[in-house]
């Protein structure tokens, strides 16, 4: 009997529901950043938005103050 591997792949994009969790923010604070593009960087896949993880935790890290 052959043993398979099993390999986690994490996706290479989130969804909005997965970024507000990530963040701890609610999924329409993100709709407003969308709208006022004051949030994180964002892509449109199709009729989709889409977030880049790496790219919203170093926007995250750019919002600190003190």
């Amino acid at each position: 009997m052959e043993a398979h591997a099993r390999i986690e792949v994490e996706p290479a994009f989130l969804t909005q529901a997965e970024i507000a969790v990530l963040l701890g923010v609610p999924e329409r604070t993100l709709e407003g950043w969308l709208l006022t593009k004051s949030g994180p960087p964002w892509l449109k896949l199709g009729r989709h938005v889409k977030y880049d993880r790496d790219d919203v935790l170093a926007w995250a890290r750019e919002q600190r103050h003190g």
